[in-house]
């Protein structure tokens, strides 16, 4: 299942770090969120695994989750980027090639696109817990996603 991108922002905060560096990154985040049991700042995360969206190779990258009934939320917001994230090109670039890694084990997930009331609902939830997406949408004039993650039967 695709989805319809959401328009890039023309204000926000400055140009993603090089692809190189956030792998680099993503790494070494990766072995210390493991060692306190995959939360950071307080926030319970995932490990998401895309399709490059030009490259084609799989990508990983650690994200806040949010727990829901049918699965989680994951939140786009690149801490109030005026571009996506790569992750966010890659899903709807290769929607059926997504995987999620939760406690250990990875889903392959089917994604979907808040959008209306949904997403509103989805947005006071998220930012009652924890305030500093508000903070992000501050920075930049781009409707942040919000994307559900369904375990894939």
């Amino acid at each position: 299942m695709g989805f319809d991108k959401v328009p890039a922002g023309s204000r926000g905060r400055g140009e993603p770090l090089p692809s190189a560096v956030v792998r680099v990154v993503t790494r070494v985040m990766e072995r210390y969120h493991r060692l306190r049991r995959d939360r950071f700042m307080g926030m319970d995360l995932l490990y998401l695994t895309t399709v490059g969206a030009k490259s084609g190779r799989r990508r990983r990258v650690p994200l806040t989750r949010f727990p829901e009934e049918k699965g989680w939320l994951i939140v786009a917001s690149v801490g109030g980027a005026r571009e996506h994230p790569a992750w966010y090109h890659n899903i709807a670039a290769h929607p059926d090639q997504v995987w999620a890694e939760v406690g250990g084990t990875t889903f392959r997930v089917r994604v979907e696109q808040l959008e209306g009331d949904e997403r509103a609902t989805a947005w006071e939830r998220i930012t009652a817990e924890q305030p500093r997406y508000r903070r992000y949408a501050d920075k930049t004039d781009r409707q942040i996603p919000i994307l559900r993650l369904i375990p894939a039967t």
